[in-house]
């Protein structure tokens, strides 16, 4: 039975948080609210939990999953960056985007697309999953909670809760956070592309 956290939207309370990043320590798998739509997400080395969020979302091995960081500094540390993209990126974050780049060895290999060596990385701007990031230290390895064969995420911690209560181990509820996924952008290749059109404006990368 997964635990059940109710988290203020604005001002987190400190000791739920830090129960949440206990758990995600602890190798647990969490459902969480972003500035765009619930997530799973687990700690960066866990192999668990990633084969876990596979399963849920029915997910193959050329799916590329996200690094949720809190900070431009901490992105910089697991993705790389030239001058140009630099800029775009910073003007962007933090935001509901999602950017694709080649990897740094700060990331575990089983997380890289198997063929072009790169991650998702984003920065959200949500005061709960801000809060979570600084208790835990790290990015979290994430995904969108976008179950097969439903068109729109799941809005509801509630209902997360009575649906996935046997596959994760807890769900962070802060109120509705929306049903648009990231705006999902591949910097990986020579010019920006559009991987999928979301929350964030995408005027800026076309």
């Amino acid at each position: 039975m997964a635990k059940y956290f109710d988290v203020h939207p604005d001002n987190p309370q400190p000791r739920t948080i830090s129960a949440v990043a206990d758990s995600l320590r602890n190798d647990a798998l969490v459902a969480y609210p972003t500035d765009s739509c619930f997530a799973l997400g687990c700690q960066l080395g866990s192999r668990d939990g990633m084969d876990r969020i596979r399963s849920i979302r029915n997910l193959d091995d050329r799916h590329h999953f996200t690094l949720v960081c809190q900070n431009f500094a901490q992105l910089g540390q697991f993705v790389h960056v030239d001058n140009d993209v630099f800029r775009a990126i910073k003007a962007a974050t933090p935001g509901s985007y999602t950017f694709i780049l080649p990897a740094t060895k700060e990331v575990p290999r089983r997380l890289l697309h198997p063929k072009k060596k790169t991650v998702g990385v984003r920065i959200p701007d949500h005061a709960v999953t801000q809060a979570l990031l600084a208790a835990v230290g790290e990015p979290v390895l994430s995904s969108t909670l976008l179950l097969p064969d439903e068109e729109e995420p799941m809005t509801q911690g509630w209902e997360i809760k009575e649906r996935l209560d046997h596959v994760v181990d807890a769900v962070v509820d802060s109120g509705d956070c929306g049903t648009e996924p990231t705006t999902v952008i591949d910097f990986s290749g020579s010019a920006p592309e559009i991987v999928r059109r979301g929350a964030g404006d995408v005027a800026r990368f076309e």
